[in-house]
């Protein structure tokens, strides 16, 4: 029986562990410093069983779903006890740090730098599901440093959980997702943290909050020891974007200030094309 073991059995681990247990009938294994996580996972039936250091020498694929700081170093000592045919794969949203410390590995190819552009605001081995990836985006980066044959097996395991792959290079892809994820993220908590500040009442944040203030806010209920190290591992990158958002708002506010209504306005029509892109309509 095909053994995968999982490091980390969060939300996007546990998920991932229990659509590898239902499509291809393997043996899932799982690690995690939480020892919470571990029982609950196996309570739960996410896991087959708690495993030690010892089963990564026998697996024939390892999953690395830790916190986005931690991942290089667990990728790393991963590496030291693989099989020469074994698959290890992170699924952090942060790839060139992982990717730097261990590019001159022995084991190198056995490695692919994964991100299964997939999740929900919720955290712990209880909030994993069957379904979480299926008809979404998995960004594959640095293919050509992973052997052949370790991106193929890759590339079939995420074609059973249904996910469309694309392929980039690491620092390519740390400069995208800080835009369109790690932004959203960041701007989600400091709505949150803004309207706590300014509205004590709590009653009328509850009583007033309409669909559109509750969608926006939602990844402010994330969780914070998850997205910490994102943000600091991709520092450069999610300074840049919000530089550029901080521009465009302090811009926005100047116009309210000045009463333009019909550069506000275009602003805003300008931006409406943002309903084209995420509708796949792109030029």
């Amino acid at each position: 029986m095909e053994k995968i073991v999982v490091i980390g059995l969060g939300l996007i681990g546990g998920s991932l562990a229990i659509d590898l247990k239902k499509n291809r009938g393997s043996q899932i294994i799982g690690l995690d410093k939480n020892k919470n996580h571990t029982q609950k996972a196996l309570e739960l039936g996410i896991i087959d069983k708690i495993g030690t250091e010892n089963d990564i020498a026998e697996a024939n694929v390892v999953i690395v779903a830790v916190p986005a700081d931690a991942i290089p170093t667990v990728t790393n000592k991963v590496l030291n006890g693989v099989d020469k045919n074994t698959l290890v794969f992170d699924v952090g949203s942060v790839k060139g740090p992982v990717c730097d410390q261990i590019k001159n590995h022995a084991n190198r190819k056995n490695y692919v730098a994964v991100h299964p552009i997939a999740g929900t605001e919720f955290s712990g081995p209880e909030a994993a599901f069957s379904g979480l990836f299926t008809n979404k985006i998995n960004i594959i980066c640095d293919k050509d440093k992973s052997g052949k044959k370790i991106l193929e097996k890759t590339l079939q395991i995420f074609d059973e959980l249904q996910m469309r792959t694309t392929f980039m290079n690491a620092d390519e892809h740390d400069k995208h997702i800080a835009y369109v994820s790690h932004l959203s993220h960041i701007s989600s908590f400091m709505l949150g943290k803004t309207v706590l500040e300014i509205e004590p009442n709590e009653h009328n944040i509850f009583n007033m909050a309409g669909s559109g203030f509750r969608s926006t806010v939602r990844l402010a209920k994330s969780s914070p020891a998850m997205w910490t190290p994102i943000f600091l591992q991709n520092k450069k990158n999610v300074l840049k974007s919000l530089n550029e958002y901080i521009k465009n708002l302090e811009t926005f506010k100047n116009l309210i200030e000045e009463g333009s209504d019909e550069k506000v306005y275009s602003i805003m029509e300008n931006t409406n094309r943002i309903k084209n892109i995420l509708d796949g309509i792109v030029k």
